[in-house]
């Protein structure tokens, strides 16, 4: 049975419910290891009712403990969750695990807290040192990310056919898909022949290259963005490439936000984590939580 490293999130919001309440099924698929030290466990299992199972492995993540308070945006949470996921990190690197699951933090209290990364992606390339790829969806259908956690404005300008190029090719060699990639074009209509807008010229240049490198067609053309994922060309695909985060995950969530799961691609290690965020208006009210994107982000670690 595989180990993996569970870092267990902003303890404000849903993520140590999720792992107390299905630990139960957890332990059925993988050796759980959670990055959480006594104290904040005995604190969190007595707010929410809910005993600590005899056989919950801990790992101290060395952060300084706190008071909680639930639902709330804190910089001590926000610095607490930073070291559960990097003790994970840690606990991979020196092989002690074999993957790390995350469970959600709260990027204002990352921020708060003084954490420069806007996310665990992020992170992760700068603890790696490789150019960590975002995939998020189910078997149904995955949905890659060219660019992530920018603003809409800077989208367009990120676009160029090296780094495009680049993000295909290791799309590829860490997928290994067994079918047509579909790739996004940016703009309404993929740019209607320049009429709406030229960088589906550039996304094409990079299709090319990549499509000369491999030595065969992986990646469709440009497609419209409005009518890519209907039906009847879905149909046709299992992974799609989006050019930015609304773009690809908006209709992905509006299909399958129940059992999504989020995928660390190009790394070393295997990394996979839940498909939502904190929930702050659920944690600790003793409403019922859907665990479906929690156990496939750990039924992924189990077939890698």
């Amino acid at each position: 049975m595989k180990k993996v490293a569970i870092s267990i999130g902003d303890l404000h919001g849903i993520g140590i419910e999720l792992a107390l309440q299905n630990h139960h099924l957890v332990k059925k698929l993988v050796e759980p290891i959670y990055c959480i030290d006594s104290y904040m466990l005995h604190q969190a299992s007595t707010l929410l009712n809910i005993a600590i199972p005899k056989d919950f492995q801990i790992i101290d993540p060395e952060a300084k403990a706190f008071t909680l308070k639930p639902s709330t945006i804190l910089a001590l949470s926000g610095a607490y969750s930073y070291a559960s996921f990097t003790k994970a990190v840690e606990l991979a690197k020196a092989k002690k695990v074999d993957a790390i699951v995350t469970l959600p933090i709260h990027k204002k209290a990352w921020e708060e807290a003084g954490i420069y990364y806007k996310g665990h992606t992020d992170a992760l390339r700068d603890f790696f040192g490789a150019e960590a790829i975002m995939m998020l969806g189910c078997e149904k259908m995955f949905v890659a990310l060219y660019t992530e956690h920018i603003p809409l404005k800077e989208v367009a300008q990120s676009i160029n056919k090296k780094d495009l190029t680049r993000f295909f090719l290791d799309f590829y060699y860490a997928t290994q898909p067994l079918q047509q990639v579909a790739v996004l074009g940016l703009n309404p209509h993929a740019g209607d022949d320049g009429v709406l807008g030229d960088e589906e010229t550039i996304i094409s240049q990079a299709i090319n290259e990549a499509h000369k490198i491999l030595g065969k067609t992986i990646f469709t053309t440009p497609l419209v963005p409005d009518v890519a994922f209907t039906p009847q060309i879905r149909a046709n695909y299992k992974h799609y490439i989006a050019m930015y985060h609304d773009q690809g995950l908006a209709p992905l969530k509006a299909l399958y936000f129940d059992e999504g799961i989020n995928i660390s691609l190009n790394l070393p290690i295997i990394r996979t984590s839940v498909d939502h965020g904190t929930a702050f208006d659920k944690a600790y009210k003793g409403v019922a939580l859907n665990n479906l994107s929690y156990l496939n982000a750990l039924r992924y670690c189990v077939k890698e």
